[in-house]
């Protein structure tokens, strides 16, 4: 199993698939289009520069390929700029959109001018260079890269950073894209171990069946009873030399394939389900970006794993779980699980007494009916941390829009027989209760909870590759830089 991405950049093309061409590579914001002209005058002859447009356009040069990028200013204004594209975000999808095509260009020399850019600019360049070279199959690549600024070489603190980003980002991108005939919960298990296996930083333990049972995590033990490959729980603890002060805790929902349980899902919303491990997969994704920046904070990750699968072990409706903080739980609809696993992974992670606990899931259909597939919903019981939260998303352009608690619409998942039930009765607005029920089990930790769709069907240019997206990686990154 290929489980371990790195940067699509830093890998080079044969120089035998190569040509022995040169691809000159020059971006720049609209407003310094003009100037870029001048730069270009013994480039290109004078009818090729006179007709030069504001927009990405492949030209012949003298000595290869020239290409022209501008990037355009952010046109969404609404909302107190909060949904709006920031310099990164738009650089980013700008870049990603062409990225393959500067690689099929074949060019020995790659060479990439940023004129009069940001370093936000640049560090989303490269970051949607990365993301628009990735492929599951095998990642596009280049020749021979240079990057320079104005002239002078891109520092290489800018370059690692951009990398270490797209790495975070196309990690959580390729675990969603695993089969979960390969990715199960044993197997994820074993290669996050093995991954950190030489880390300085992370160190990673793994609560299997047994280990489980001991913990009395009913609720999670009860979600992957069916499958052959029973749940677990990792924990991603990551310590850098300096960090000082109270730890974050993260939690992710890993269901590595979710049929729906005997509440069993039609064929189509079956389909995909591969990607309910998204949640997990955004917190794997991160955990790169923590090994790789050192950022100096103490930081714990989770992953509750497990398979929503059918046999005669199945969980029923109607049934009564036990969590591991002591609640019971009936069971009104067995495709209600990834909050299961959630609660008994969320009481662990209390366990060390986190400053703040965030956890990510793909949890809820109505998350992307009320948002769409690129803007994730988010909920917190602190205001402080949810503005933190919704800004970095407009900053990272990883879009999160915060939705209310509405503690009324928990009078739905009132159990005649238990503490809850795991699903509201009516039906509406699921996504709000998904989140009120995990609430239940958080206390009075800050708390906020990411409800992602974690798939992209290739609306967003830099995700070329139909798939995983990597949804709520970018968010996380800027709120922990």
């Amino acid at each position: 199993m290929n489980f371990k991405i790195e940067s699509s950049l830093a890998t080079k093309e044969k120089s035998s698939n190569l040509k022995n061409t040169q691809s000159n590579i020059y971006i720049c914001p609209k407003s310094e289009f003009k100037s870029l002209k001048k730069t270009l005058e013994k480039q290109l002859p004078a009818w090729t520069l006179k007709n030069l447009e504001e927009k990405t356009q492949f030209i012949t040069g003298q000595t290869g390929p020239v290409v022209i990028v501008v990037l355009g200013a952010s046109t969404h204004k609404a909302h107190d700029n909060l949904l709006s594209e920031s310099d990164y975000s738009n650089a980013r999808e700008t870049l990603g959109k062409v990225a393959r095509e500067i690689s099929l260009l074949k060019s020995k020399d790659v060479f990439f001018n940023f004129m009069n850019c940001s370093d936000d600019m640049i560090t989303g360049s490269l970051v949607g260079l990365d993301l628009g070279l990735y492929d599951y199959e095998k990642s596009y690549k280049l020749g021979k890269t240079a990057f320079t600024s104005n002239g002078k070489k891109v520092a290489s603190k800018l370059i690692k950073n951009a990398a270490d980003i797209a790495i975070g980002i196309n990690q959580a991108r390729h675990l969603v894209n695993l089969p979960p005939n390969i990715l199960h919960p044993v197997s994820y298990a074993k290669e996050v171990k093995k991954m950190y296996a030489q880390s300085k930083t992370i160190k990673v333990a793994i609560y299997d069946q047994k280990r489980l049972q001991k913990e009395k995590c009913g609720l999670l033990l009860g979600v992957g009873n069916s499958a052959e490959n029973p749940p677990q729980i990792v924990h991603i603890k990551y310590r850098p030399a300096g960090a000082k002060g109270k730890s974050t805790a993260l939690v992710g929902k890993g269901l590595t394939f979710d049929s729906g349980g005997l509440d069993i899902k039609p064929a189509a919303g079956m389909r995909l389900m591969k990607k309910d491990m998204g949640g997990s997969a955004t917190i794997v994704g991160l955990s790169r970006w923590l090994e790789n920046s050192g950022v100096k904070k103490n930081i714990d990750l989770y992953l509750a794993l497990a398979e929503n699968a059918i046999s005669e072990r199945s969980t029923r409706p109607s049934d009564i779980l036990t969590a591991r903080n002591g609640a019971t739980v009936e069971i009104h609809n067995t495709d209600a699980e990834g909050r299961l696993a959630l609660a008994d992974t969320i009481d662990m992670a209390l366990d060390l007494k986190p400053e703040v606990l965030i956890d990510v899931a793909t949890l809820t259909g109505a998350g992307k009916i009320s948002l769409g597939q690129d803007i994730g919903s988010l909920f917190a019981n602190d205001d402080k941390l949810a503005e933190k939260l919704v800004h970095s998303s407009q900053e990272m352009g990883d879009l999160m829009w915060r939705m209310p608690l509405y503690n009324p619409y928990f009078q739905a998942m009132k159990s005649d027989f238990a503490d809850m039930t795991n699903a509201a009765s009516t039906g509406f607005g699921g996504s709000i209760t998904a989140a009120l029920f995990l609430e239940k089990f958080v206390g009075k930790t800050k708390w906020a909870h990411l409800d992602i769709f974690g798939w992209t069907s290739g609306a967003k240019p830099s995700l070329v590759q139909k798939g995983g997206s990597g949804q709520g990686v970018e968010t996380l990154i800027g709120y922990f830089k």
